[in-house]
């Protein structure tokens, strides 16, 4: 199983982008899915989380900006970041809580991570 981000650039400051985090390969289910970020010089800190029955949850540095969404047909989480600020600029990860087979237990899983640098 392989989580696949895309969708990171180059943006100005009150721009938008859209990130996507595909997953690939075999599973039997998945739990919540959600966005990370890191900045250079900080730790790694929840950007937004959708548990699998919809329920959302933001940092409150994002709230009325970002839009965490699901598209479980394409097992596939977005996110929309609107109104982008410089102190945005980070490398966003996406991740997963996958269920391999139906005896497995959840496991978290990783995406690669893909760079979102917004410029002043």
């Amino acid at each position: 199983v392989q989580l696949q981000a895309s969708g990171g650039g180059l943006v100005q400051a009150g721009r938008s982008l859209r990130l996507a985090c595909a997953i690939r390969g075999n599973f039997f289910s998945v739990n919540g899915m959600g966005w990370y970020r890191q900045a250079p010089g900080k730790q790694r800190e929840l950007v937004a989380d959708s548990t699998s029955g919809g329920s959302t949850n933001y940092a409150d540095s994002v709230k009325n900006r970002f839009t965490i969404s699901r598209d479980n047909a394409k097992d596939t989480v977005y996110l929309q970041m609107n109104s982008l600020k410089p102190e945005d600029t980070a490398v966003y990860y996406c991740k997963a809580q996958i269920k391999r087979h139906l005896f497995a237990q959840v496991s978290d899983y990783w995406g690669q991570g893909t760079l979102v640098t917004v410029s002043s």
